[in-house]
């Protein structure tokens, strides 16, 4: 289905998931693989094979790609040689935007300035920090390995590499944070000056540690909504507009690879569980490490799972992401959905009632009130 399926759009976006941490933190559910030795050669042997399997796509020299986000896992623990080689491959099999998007993630203690200066060379043209919080005890008890003075550090040796777009990834929610210590948490990084925040309430997946095997001393619902509502106040009064769900940026510095994400956009993937999309065709890659090497080597596109979304679901998920964004949706878009249905009708009139979504100019989008109670209105939009 992934090969036979042609893009309607001319820009794409492309992820490449690299597993690796040194240590998994214990709220984490995504697919990672330890970091031990011999491994990273093979996986990157690998990695080139399935770019050369995507890039023979009858189609691959007629698109352009607009973003590129190295997502893991944990990026940084690529060698600048080995990353620089990644972004090569990717411009040999590909045309590339001018001013194409090129973000890695990076873990604080994984990075130094001549690292990060080195991939800005190799062409990275933002940096992802995943800080997650300001309060040693706090990062101890996440399983991070460094401290907020290795969190400082890293975001500086990021402004000394050249980088004049620098996110930083917060959580709030967490075992033990008190909303006084996360509002001194935002203060604090707010005070570096970053591009852009990222910041996300803790949610406890089954395939994490911690929803595994639970985690103690949670704060309760009141306080991770007042958490909520001091990120959204902090940030505005320092100029950051809230324009998605999680997500904070100064003017001009909106996440434009996750923007495709939440506007339907279609994109590749490679890597280990790394997943795509290409026209109406939504596919993932096996996720073993393994197993996904396995498959490549064999001269096969190494995808796990694949699903042709029906008209319904796509104006679904066309609805349920828009809305996570403050741009909002077409109010036709959410007037095709509610044709015929009045249950969902009277709920969408609650939300105006309630003010969570306001209707105007043509547009339907969520209020910052609605952002934080989205989730239920997703479920009946599903």
């Amino acid at each position: 289905m992934v090969s036979g399926s042609l893009p309607s759009s001319q820009s794409l976006g492309f992820y490449l998931h690299v597993p690796f941490c040194v240590q998994r933190c214990h709220y984490c559910s995504f697919n990672t693989a330890p970091l031990e030795a011999g491994q990273m050669d093979p996986y990157l042997s690998a990695l080139h094979a399935e770019l050369d399997l995507l890039g023979s796509l009858g189609w691959a020299r007629e698109v352009t790609l607009g973003t590129i986000f190295l997502g893991g896992g944990t990026p940084s623990l690529l060698e600048p040689d080995a990353l620089a080689a990644v972004l090569e491959h990717l411009r040999i099999c590909w045309r590339r935007a001018p001013d194409a998007e090129v973000t890695v993630e990076c873990n604080p203690e994984s990075v130094t300035r001549e690292r990060l200066a080195r991939y800005r060379a190799a062409g990275v043209t933002r940096v992802s920090l995943g800080v997650q919080a300001l309060d040693d005890a706090v990062l101890a008890r996440l399983g991070r390995l460094h401290n907020a003075r290795g969190a400082r550090a890293a975001f500086d040796a990021a402004r000394e590499a050249g980088f004049d777009d620098v996110s930083v990834d917060l959580m709030y929610g967490l075992p033990g944070l008190t909303v006084d210590a996360w509002a001194a948490g935002i203060e604090g990084v707010l005070d570096w000056k970053p591009d852009h925040v990222s910041a996300y309430a803790l949610t406890l997946d089954g395939g994490s540690p911690w929803g595994a095997g639970g985690v103690e001393n949670l704060p309760d619902e009141d306080a991770v909504i007042a958490q909520y509502w001091t990120l959204v106040r902090t940030a505005g009064e320092r100029g950051f507009e809230h324009y998605e769900v999680s997500n904070y940026a100064r003017p001009g510095h909106r996440a434009r690879h996750n923007l495709g994400y939440w506007r339907v956009g279609e994109y590749l993937a490679a890597g280990p569980g790394a997943c795509g999309f290409i026209a109406d065709v939504r596919w993932s890659n096996i996720k073993p490490l393994t197993r996904w090497r396995a498959a490549v080597e064999s001269g096969m596109l190494p995808v796990e799972a694949a699903e042709r979304l029906t008209p319904r679901q796509q104006l679904a998920e066309r609805l349920i992401l828009g809305l996570r964004t403050s741009d909002g949706v077409p109010a036709a878009w959410l007037a095709e959905r509610t044709t015929g249905q009045a249950v969902l009708s009277r709920r969408i009139e609650e939300w105006q009632q309630a003010g969570h979504l306001v209707v105007d100019g043509g547009r339907a989008r969520l209020t910052e009130s609605g952002f934080l109670v989205s989730d239920a209105l997703f479920v009946d939009l599903l």
